[in-house]
């Protein structure tokens, strides 16, 4: 099973490139979103750790100083007893000396090492809390290139709609106008046709009548007799003068 610092080198090493180009393919920021609730996850358990290992250096430090003191303490006084002559005392305390001075190199190596780690783990922090800089900005990136990518679909959508409306039926329409171009044709002929028979009817009718009015006058003029219209006037006319004389 990984461990605490594994995961977060895995995160800490992850490929920006290769997540940004995922999510854009999905069309979806939650591929860094995921990556960003991981990160937080394990920097906040990288914290914790951080801390106790940290407190674990500072007691180790405190145990190797504490036995490292009475060690110089130990050395002292078998000197002094060495000196006096009292071996038993001298013996006993160099036996004392001896796990001492042992206690002290495990606490010194522990100290050591965990101080290692404790700096291993304070790096990580900082390396995951300006990768999660990153990918924060990464992600505000491309959620505006996300929502350009769909403004811009939107678009072409659009105009190919409108593209499909345009062209639509345009071979309908040109037969339909044209069609009606030839209606509009046909009956503006068959117009002039009635037009030219009406006017040479009337031209025929008023010449005719211009005609008979100046035979009538001729023939005033030469006293061969009254219009037919004035000839019925006057049989009337003549009707009425007997009807009056036999009553």
């Amino acid at each position: 099973m990984a461990t605490l610092l594994e995961k977060t080198q895995t995160l800490i090493s992850a490929n920006l490139h290769e997540m940004v180009d995922r999510a854009l393919e999905a069309n979806s920021v939650a591929v860094l979103k995921q990556y960003i609730r991981d990160a937080e996850d394990n920097l906040d358990a990288l914290e914790d750790a951080a801390a106790t290992v940290g407190g674990e250096v500072k007691t180790l430090e405190r145990k190797y100083k504490e036995y490292k003191k009475k060690g110089d303490q130990l050395d002292r006084n078998i000197d002094t007893l060495v000196m006096q002559g009292k071996m038993d005392l001298a013996r006993a305390a160099q036996e004392e000396l001896n796990t001492t001075r042992r206690l002290q190199e495990q606490y010194h190596e522990q100290w050591v090492r965990q101080e290692k780690e404790y700096e291993s783990l304070l790096n990580a922090r900082l390396k995951l809390q300006a990768r999660l800089t990153t990918i924060r900005q990464e992600q505000k990136e491309l959620e505006a290139l996300l929502e350009l990518a769909k403004s811009k679909e939107a678009t072409v959508k659009a105009i190919k709609s409108l593209d499909d409306v345009v062209g639509a039926g345009d071979g309908d329409i040109a037969r339909i106008g044209e069609s009606i171009r030839g209606r509009l044709d046909k009956a503006t002929a068959y117009s002039e046709m009635y037009a030219s028979r009406l006017d040479s009817q009337m031209d025929d009718a008023l010449g005719s009548a211009e005609v008979d009015l100046q035979l009538e006058e001729r023939k005033r003029r030469l006293g061969l007799g009254e219009p037919e219209e004035f000839k019925e006037s006057g049989e009337t006319d003549q009707l009425s003068d007997e009807a009056a004389s036999e009553s």
